[in-house]
């Protein structure tokens, strides 16, 4: 009986912790995907922040009807505005109206996006802002991206210099703005290098909160073939070293372990910036979902489940 006692007690601060870090959590999804589930409230709990994510070439149309969509289940929606995909301030305008009158939409995740070339005159995320669109529509909440472990796109030759002058440039945004901020990251697997990345940020004077983006539960070699996608580098070095594990290689990865960690770096340290969770559903909406409910709690059950 004592035994059994002792592994209960050893458990259950794992268990609280992750519960804690899940609290609040947002996810992600595209029109395509959304459209293939047939009813968010038996999946998400209430509350849930639902980024849609706006790849180059889908329409306007889509990206609202989704909006629209989530919105009327209750949800707040935060779409993606791609600068590099936007080819003039009438566009800007033009979708910051749509998203406002036809779906409710009052927050943003305002970043460069993945395309080389640029549509038009802008190419990042600070001309988006500075814009001053978004503070005349009355948008409550504007995040942006964070890159913990560096982005090629921003500093070609390797390096943090022009990721870390962005991030300056933001958090003085953040003190001219009624908007509240955060750095919404990509996606990562390793731990470690998150809480290095949210503790250099606050000692050079950063205040951003830091919402931690992380990958649901999926195929280990699907979470490769992102991974190199998007040029994530210790955390790829931490999922070859899981698939070098004949005992884990055709496991599904869970994110089990790296909410963990912070869950506990955040316990011992209240100060820190880190603050959500951004679920990447890269293996699929439903088993996402299905994981965060399983492990989040009271807070984390489905709006049908309740």
């Amino acid at each position: 009986m004592a035994l059994l006692n002792f592994r209960k007690r050893e458990t259950e601060p794992a268990a609280t912790g992750l519960e804690a870090m899940l609290r609040g959590h947002s996810i992600e999804v595209m029109p395509r995907t959304a459209e293939k589930i047939a009813d968010f409230r038996a999946l998400l709990a209430p509350g849930t922040r639902v980024y849609i994510a706006h790849i180059d070439g889908t329409p306007i149309e889509d990206m609202v009807a989704t909006a629209r969509r989530l919105a009327e289940d209750g949800y707040p929606v935060m779409p993606h505005f791609p600068a590099r995909i936007i080819d003039s301030r009438a566009t800007l305008a033009d979708w910051i109206a749509r998203y406002q009158g036809e779906a409710g939409v009052d927050q943003a995740l305002v970043l460069a996006g993945g395309v080389a070339e640029p549509r038009g005159a802008y190419h990042s995320s600070m001309q988006l802002l500075e814009t001053g669109l978004f503070d005349k529509a009355g948008f409550t909440r504007l995040h942006v991206a964070g890159h913990p472990e560096g982005n090629r796109d921003i500093d070609p030759e390797g390096g943090t210099r022009n990721v870390e002058d962005a991030l300056r440039w933001k958090q003085a945004f953040s003190e001219r703005t009624d908007a509240r901020m955060a750095l919404a990251t990509q996606f990562a697997f390793d731990a470690k290098a998150i809480i290095d990345w949210a503790d250099s940020l606050r000692a050079s004077g950063i205040t951003l909160p830091i919402h931690v983006g992380v990958a649901g539960p999926a195929k280990l070699q699907t979470l490769i073939k992102f991974a190199i996608a998007c040029g994530v580098g210790p955390s790829l070095r931490v999922l070859q070293k899981r698939a070098m594990d004949v005992s884990k290689l055709l496991l599904p990865y869970e994110p089990t372990e790296v909410l963990t960690q912070l869950a506990a770096h955040k316990a011992a340290n209240p100060e820190s910036l880190i603050e959500q969770v951004h679920l990447f559903p890269l293996g699929g909406i439903r088993a996402t979902a299905d994981w965060t409910a399983a492990h989040g709690g009271a807070d984390a059950a489905p709006v049908a489940a309740r």
